[in-house]
């Protein structure tokens, strides 16, 4: 089908494109009819757009495809896609092996499972912290109260942000992240730029004082790591800091946001929940998987490469619809379902391949203990707005708020009373 021919397609379904603002709240049937129609599709800007699971986790996987955008010859122009996409040198996520490799080797060392297991305790602690503080109004908005604030505080903490300096990133990180979109208006743009000099300032700055003084945080494992004689340059310590903010932050906020919506729609899966927490994993993986945080992300071809009967010319660019992939009935059973018992479930809401997401254990476990926990203490919690409102964000996915409503009671007594009281 041509290009023309899927825009006048869509046309007469009375669909239009999944990135504009009125389609927000529910992309998956645009995304259900280009799958079906044109699983890889050659969008009028010359990239390729594939949506079907197979052929994006093959485009995740293959070492043949690039995150560079330095490779990028056909397709948009790289200008025009935003200044995020400028940097790859930098950027951990724009970077093929071996230098992706040697870099993420080094802040593995620091990033461990046995250091993100640590923080279950602090995680649990703060998600009892945040929901005690809106328990007695029978109110809360999820975004706000928990969604927001929890990620927030782990990644600071865990880099070393002190206290007093947290509220200086939501606006920061809200800005820089829409430059994932690539396409954007000026004043986005201008926004987006002066928020990520912003957050490039802060963490020069940070990293001068554990350089100075090191701590027993993140961003000092950082500075010490080193595998054979290898060590972190200033600008990676710098781009790889405010990636793992960003990433760390976003990632969380909406899954939890993103999933309280969905269960609240699916009040059977929410029942099943509630009568057996051990679901809350297999539960969590299903949330990322029906409606995840990241719906799109891209590679550039490094040769030609033949990716379901169609040829992607090296240089060109390829697409994955993450979003519509986690949809693809071939791979999932009724898939317009949310089922918090799935499996197997091989969702690709973490991506795929050598990039698959570093933070995705501490995500998960973040998502875990804020879903238990919710569902444990709010037991009738409820929708109190029929139509939750989106970010202007495509690539990652969120809302604006969440407000739910639930039979107002007492914090925990150890939220009010001194130790041993």
């Amino acid at each position: 089908m041509a290009v023309t021919d899927l825009a006048a397609a869509l046309a007469e379904a009375n669909l239009s494109s999944p990135m504009l603002p009125e389609n927000r709240g529910d992309p998956y049937r645009i995304y259900r009819f280009i799958r079906e129609r044109e699983p890889i599709h050659h969008a009028p800007d010359g990239s390729w757009v594939l949506t079907r699971y197979d052929h994006c986790a093959t485009l995740l996987r293959d070492p043949r495809f690039s995150t560079n955008p330095a490779r990028l010859t056909e397709g948009p122009d790289p200008s025009a896609m935003g200044p995020v996409r400028q940097v790859g040198s930098s950027l951990m996520m724009f970077l093929d092996p071996p230098d992706h490799t040697r870099l993420r080797s080094l802040v593995s060392q620091a990033f461990t499972p046995r250091m993100v297991e640590s923080l279950r305790p602090r995680i649990q602690s703060l998600v009892d912290e945040l929901l005690d503080a809106v328990v007695e109004k029978g109110e809360m908005d999820v975004l706000a109260d928990l969604a927001y604030p929890l990620p927030t505080v782990v990644i600071c903490e865990l880099l070393g942000v002190p206290p007093e300096d947290r509220d200086k990133f939501k606006a920061w990180s809200a800005d820089a992240s829409r430059l994932l979109d690539g396409y954007l208006d000026k004043a986005a743009m201008d926004k987006g730029m002066v928020a990520g000099m912003y957050l490039f300032q802060y963490f020069t700055d940070l990293v001068e004082a554990r350089r100075a003084d090191p701590r027993d945080d993140l961003l000092s494992a950082l500075l010490a790591a080193e595998t054979a004689g290898d060590k972190l340059a200033h600008a990676e310590l710098l781009s790889t800091a405010t990636l793992l903010f960003i990433a760390g932050f976003e990632t969380t906020m909406n899954l939890v946001g993103n999933g309280t919506l969905a269960l609240l729609r699916n009040p059977d899966q929410l029942a099943r929940l509630r009568n057996d927490l051990s679901l809350v994993r297999t539960g969590v993986e299903e949330l990322l998987r029906y409606d995840g945080p990241v719906h799109v992300t891209a590679r550039i071809a490094k040769e030609d490469v033949q990716i379901g009967g169609e040829t992607i010319r090296e240089g060109e660019q390829a697409v994955a619809i993450l979003g519509a992939a986690n949809r693809d009935p071939e791979q999932f059973p009724d898939p317009d379902r949310l089922d918090v018992g799935r499996t197997p479930n091989k969702h690709l809401g973490f991506g795929g391949g050598p990039h698959f997401c570093l933070g995705a254990a501490l995500a998960r476990m973040e998502g875990q203990i804020a879903f238990d926990t919710m569902i444990r203490r709010l037991r009738d919690m409820e929708l109190a707005t029929s139509e939750p409102t989106y970010r202007d964000h495509y690539v990652i996915r969120g809302l604006d708020e969440l407000q739910v409503r639930f039979t107002a009671r007492p914090p925990r007594p150890s939220a009010t009373q001194p130790q041993g009281a």
